[in-house]
């Protein structure tokens, strides 16, 4: 079972998530909280795989809480949902460490895959909401060469973190570089070791940040 807790200051949406969650076999409602502060504690004290985190919240808003959870030792997933698409929202929530972000207008269907994939410990991040942020929120610096951070990456580990940071799946990351998509697994496994990055969100948000893809790169 998936154990999830749901952070929501809207008793309303609660129940509507709680209610689809509960549709799923394979999902489990273990908690919920009312604003980023108790989500912080509540996630500390029944320890769920994935936190449904609502990003406006009164007192301690969910960025934050994202934030104090993934500092944790333990730290669940964090599933960022809202209403409000906006892209600061979803730059700072990549940069809490985040694994995904979704608008609470997402299917049912999609929702409960969300979770699965969260709690697999992959991450959400479509190559459109991708292109929005590289262009207004993430920084652009001129490239001088290999940033310092990544001078232990291999040359085909530094294309493989930058088909990532666009947006491309293994699959699609297979396919242009003609190799196996096993073999990109094992590039992304070891781009995330080396870096000390969770996952690809992050990878995303190191990319653009280092100067490694520039925004509107081909």
């Amino acid at each position: 079972m998936i154990r999830i807790l749901i952070a929501d200051d809207q008793a309303l949406v609660r129940d509507g998530l709680k209610a689809i969650a509960e549709l799923e076999n394979d999902i489990e409602v273990v908690g919920e909280a009312s604003n980023g502060a108790d989500a912080v504690e509540s996630s500390r004290r029944l320890d769920p795989d994935v936190v449904l985190m609502d990003v406006r919240m009164p007192g301690v808003d969910g960025i934050e809480a994202t934030r104090r959870l993934l500092s944790d030792a333990h730290p669940p997933r964090v599933l960022m949902l809202t209403t409000f698409d906006r892209n600061e929202y979803v730059y700072e929530a990549m940069k809490a460490g985040a694994s995904g972000f979704l608008l609470k207008d997402v299917r049912r269907d999609q929702l409960a895959d969300a979770i699965r994939t969260v709690a697999a410990g992959d991450a959400l991040i479509a190559p459109s909401i991708t292109r929005r942020l590289i262009e207004q929120f993430c920084s652009r610096p001129s490239p001088t060469g290999m940033p310092e951070e990544a001078a232990s990456l291999t040359p085909r580990e530094v294309e493989v973190l930058k088909q990532v940071a666009r947006g491309l799946s293994n699959a699609e990351i297979a396919e242009e570089l003609f190799v196996g998509e096993t073999t990109v697994k094992t590039h992304v496994a070891r781009v995330l070791t080396k870096l000390g990055l969770r996952d690809r969100v992050q990878i995303v948000v190191f990319a653009y940040e280092t100067g490694l893809v520039q925004p509107g790169g081909s």
